[in-house]
């Protein structure tokens, strides 16, 4: 083997160390990142506490509720209330619907954020179905509740204090392989046909 043919070899083995290592960081990235947003608030991410406010505030602010499923998802999920206004500081209480319009057994995960994302840390939530995975059986549905209220803290900061709408998004996703196995034989033809029957 010649020089030339050395140093492609040595140059080759290189390269696909760093890939490697690239991709082994990528993957321990997932976990910091989401323990980061968590601890900040960064990225939309909502805040977790076991009582409720012990300050109220006067100023009033409206919570708007989105709701969405994954593109494997079949269920039909909404929000009860498209929107509340509430005090600052003010334990709100909202419902979400999910149904499950098929014939198999799904189990199902929220994924939620909120927007403006700055006001990620100043929403705080007591209680969330958000927390458990949710299993739903053939042709269930069910009302899942969030608590919640927005830290007054949102007042003090110069950064926030000026927003008066906070949008709460949740998305479900299939959580389970058999359960994306057993959606994936669900025809639309029947998905229509007892999403007709629910919505009528």
């Amino acid at each position: 083997m010649n020089d030339a043919s050395r140093k492609s070899k040595r140059l080759g083995i290189g390269l696909a160390l760093v890939a490697v290592g690239m991709v082994g960081l990528s993957f321990a990235s997932v976990p910091l990142y989401d323990l980061f947003c968590r601890v900040t608030g960064y990225g939309g991410t909502t805040q977790r506490a076991e009582t409720a406010s012990d300050e109220i505030l006067d100023r009033k602010i409206t919570i708007d509720f989105d709701a969405n499923t994954g593109r494997n998802m079949p269920w039909k999920f909404k929000a009860v209330e498209r929107k509340i206004s509430i005090k600052i500081g003010q334990t709100g209480i909202a419902y979400y619907e999910a149904f499950n319009p098929t014939d198999k057994v799904i189990t199902g995960t929220a994924a939620f954020n909120v927007s403006p994302q700055k006001v990620g840390q100043y929403f705080t939530k007591i209680d969330c179905f958000c927390f458990t995975e949710q299993t739903l059986q053939p042709g269930e549905r069910v009302d899942m509740p969030v608590t919640f209220y927005v830290d007054p803290e949102i007042d003090r900061d110069i950064n926030t204090r000026e927003v008066e709408t906070i949008t709460l998004s949740y998305t479900f996703f299939v959580t389970n392989e058999a359960s994306a196995e057993n959606e994936q034989e669900v025809s639309s033809n029947e998905i229509a046909e007892k999403t007709s029957a629910y919505v009528n």
